[in-house]
C-alpha cells in the first residue's frame, strides 16, 4: 500500500473518531439549542429561575439584595420564549450587524426630548410609508392590499379596495378622546409572569440581574427594540427616565415584546391623565389601537392603576 493511501486511511479514521457528528445530520432542535447556549453565554444579565406566582416576591428579594437590578424576563415555553431577548447576542455570523455599544445608546438617549422627538419621528415615519405605498401603487395599480375590516353599530364589514387605500394613505391622527368610562379597567400587574391565554401564572419564569445601579439602562444593555414599531433602545431609555422622574416609574418586567412598569404616583386630574395617555400612545400606539380604543379609557385606567402595560406585535 502506498504511503499516501495509508495516511488517507489514518486521517479518515481519526476524523471519524474526533467528529462523531459526521455520521448524521444536525437537527433543527440541536441548532436552536446551540444558538441559545452561545447567546446565553454573551447575555449581559445573570439569569435566575422562579415560578410565575412567586415572580414579584423574588424580584423584590433580589432588589433588596443589592447585587444588581432585577427585571422579570418572562417564561421559557413555546408561547413565552426567552429567545427574542437572546437574539442580539446570538452567533449572527460574518454578515450580522455588530452590537451597538451601551455607551452609544445612552449618549443618544440623553439627546432625546421625550415625548416630542418620538412623536415627530412617528409622523415622519408614517409620511415616508405613505409615500412608499403611493409609489408602489403608481408602478403597479393592481398590487395586492391587506384586508381591513371595521365594526360600526355592532356590524363588521370589509373595506372596499378604494376605502382600503384611503385608510392606508390617511394622515396620522390622534386616537378618539371618547367618553370617560364609569368603571376604568383595573387589575394591571406583572403580565410577563402570566400565561396570556389563560391568565394563570407561568410554571417557570426567568428573572435577569442587570449589572447596573440604574434600571433605565436595561433597554440599552439588552439592545431592546427597533422592530415592528417598537421604539429604539435609546427611545425606551429616554421615555423611562422621563416617567421615572415624574411618576416614580420602575421597570419590573420586560419580556420579548412586553414591558411592565410600576409607578409610585398616579396622575391626579383627568387633564393630566389625558396628557399622559397621549404620551403612552406616542410610545406604544397598540395600547389604544388594539387595547383601550380611546384616550379617555386609557387615561381613566392610568388614574386607577399603579401598573403600566405596553406591548408591541
Amino acid at each position: 500500500m502506498r504511503r499516501r493511501d495509508i495516511l488517507r486511511g489514518l486521517f479518515a479514521g481519526a476524523l471519524g473518531a474526533a467528529m462523531p457528528w459526521r455520521a448524521r445530520a444536525v437537527t433543527p432542535d440541536e441548532i436552536a439549542q446551540n444558538y441559545q447556549r452561545q447567546a446565553i453565554e454573551r447575555f449581559p444579565l445573570k439569569l435566575v429561575e422562579t415560578t410565575g406566582d412567586n415572580a414579584l416576591a423574588k424580584w423584590q428579594e433580589l432588589k433588596a439584595a443589592g447585587q444588581g437590578i432585577p427585571v422579570v424576563l418572562g417564561g421559557e415555553d413555546e408561547h413565552h420564549s426567552l429567545g427574542n431577548l437572546l437574539t442580539p447576542f446570538g452567533p449572527n455570523g460574518p454578515y450580522g450587524p455588530p452590537l451597538r455599544s451601551v455607551e452609544e445608546i445612552l449618549q443618544k438617549a440623553a439627546e432625546i426630548r421625550f415625548p416630542d422627538d418620538l412623536a415627530a419621528r412617528n409622523v415622519a415615519g408614517h409620511q415616508a410609508a405613505v409615500q412608499h405605498l403611493k409609489d408602489l401603487l403608481a408602478a403597479k395599480p393592481d398590487m395586492p392590499l391587506p384586508v381591513i375590516t371595521e365594526t360600526k353599530d355592532g356590524k363588521t364589514r370589509t373595506l372596499t379596495r378604494d376605502e382600503t387605500i384611503a385608510a392606508m394613505v390617511r394622515d396620522r391622527h390622534e386616537p378618539p378622546i371618547g367618553e370617560w368610562p364609569d368603571r376604568p379597567e383595573t387589575g394591571w400587574g406583572l403580565s410577563v409572569a402570566e400565561d396570556t391565554r389563560t391568565g394563570q401564572p407561568l410554571q417557570k419564569v426567568i428573572i435577569g440581574l442587570a449589572p447596573t445601579d440604574d434600571w433605565t439602562t436595561i433597554p440599552a444593555l439588552l439592545r431592546w427594540g427597533d422592530w415592528n414599531g417598537c421604539p429604539k433602545p435609546e427611545e425606551h431609555v429616554a421615555a423611562l427616565r422621563s416617567w421615572r422622574d415624574r411618576y416614580g416609574a420602575e421597570l419590573v418586567g420586560m419580556s420579548a415584546d412586553t414591558i411592565n412598569l410600576r409607578v409610585a404616583s398616579r396622575p391626579k386630574t383627568r387633564e393630566e391623565a389625558l396628557a399622559l395617555a397621549r404620551e403612552h400612545y406616542v410610545y406604544c400606539n397598540d395600547i389604544i389601537d388594539q387595547g383601550a380604543e380611546t384616550l379617555s379609557a386609557l387615561a381613566a385606567a392610568l388614574m386607577a392603576n399603579d401598573w403600566w402595560y405596553f406591548w408591541w406585535d
